[in-house]
């Protein structure tokens, strides 16, 4: 998580303790998820939320400030669903074990759903979008340390642009959740995968991790 957020989500009007309170700030956390998603956010109001999760609008405004402040909760509580996946690549087969993370990475957003609202929000909430920027670029710093671990172990390429390539992972694996749109076909992970590795390994190194994982 940034530094920044508590100025981004803000101070809360009331923080429940006991269960039942609790249960109350859950089903509208629930609620407001399930009306971004399905309605848009800019559709959604307070009083459609509260009344989706069974509660009067008041008691809404009793847990958040607005809808904005009930997002943010939602997405502090996902962001770790919504964030790619960091490949190991000195694992023995990186390119299976890619695709096995790409794949259930992908799963994960599916069910989540809240992908079809960030890009909504994003072009007006600049606090939101610096937000997820630095989530992002706290992946990239992984997948970057990443990569420097498998070139110490002399498995890269030896003329690779590292910073280069790891942002190149990066939005592959990002847009990988996208594919079936554009193409109209399934994700193939495994081709996804197939085509980072080959980026980062010579054919000859990927042999080598295949046939050790084998024996």
């Amino acid at each position: 998580m940034p530094d920044n957020d508590d100025l981004l989500i803000g101070e809360f009007p009331f923080l429940p303790k006991q269960e039942r309170a609790q249960q109350k700030r859950n089903a509208l956390l629930e609620s407001g998820l399930h009306l971004f998603i399905s309605c848009g956010y800019e559709q959604t109001t307070a009083k459609e939320i509260a009344a989706h999760a069974g509660v009067a609008t008041g008691t809404f405004y009793r847990y958040f400030s607005d809808k904005r402040q009930l997002l943010m909760s939602v997405l502090e509580d996902k962001i770790d669903k919504l964030l790619p996946p960091e490949p190991s690549w000195v694992s023995r087969d990186p390119e299976s074990l890619l695709a096995s993370l790409l794949e259930a990475h992908n799963k994960r957003l599916s069910e989540l759903g809240l992908q079809r609202v960030l890009p909504e929000l994003m072009l007006k909430d600049p606090g939101l979008a610096e937000f997820l920027g630095e989530a992002r670029r706290k992946i990239y710093s992984k997948i970057l340390f990443g990569l420097k671990q498998a070139e110490e172990n002399g498995l890269t390429w030896k003329d690779l642009d590292l910073e280069a390539v790891a942002w190149s992972i990066l939005v592959l694996v990002e847009n990988s959740h996208g594919t079936v749109i554009v193409s109209g076909k399934s994700t193939d992970y495994r081709e996804i995968s197939k085509v980072i590795c080959r980026m980062v390994f010579p054919p000859d190194v990927l042999e080598q991790l295949r046939v050790s994982d084998e024996e």
